[in-house]
């Protein structure tokens, strides 16, 4: 049992697009291509998301100083 020939591998794609058609089978490549690019661009994503330093939390005395509205507390205001 060998390898194929170029000439059974031509048979094959001759029936392949008689039974799909191009429009189909060009689809299916766009498809394919457009899930690799997705697939990469997640693994980069993922690389760069273990890259990056993890950030602490901040201590709640510093957010103590503002009010909600991010404005200075009355006791820290300029008494001018």
């Amino acid at each position: 049992m060998g390898s194929f020939s170029i000439w059974h591998w031509l048979v094959v794609l001759l029936i392949v697009v008689l039974v799909f058609g191009t429009k189909r089978l060009k689809n299916i490549g766009k498809d394919l291509g457009e899930a690799v690019k997705g697939f990469k661009d997640g693994v980069k994503t993922d690389d760069q998301a273990d890259d990056a330093p993890k950030q602490l939390p901040q201590d709640d005395a510093s957010s103590s100083t503002q009010t909600r509205s991010g404005q200075k507390a009355e006791d820290e205001r300029d008494p001018r």
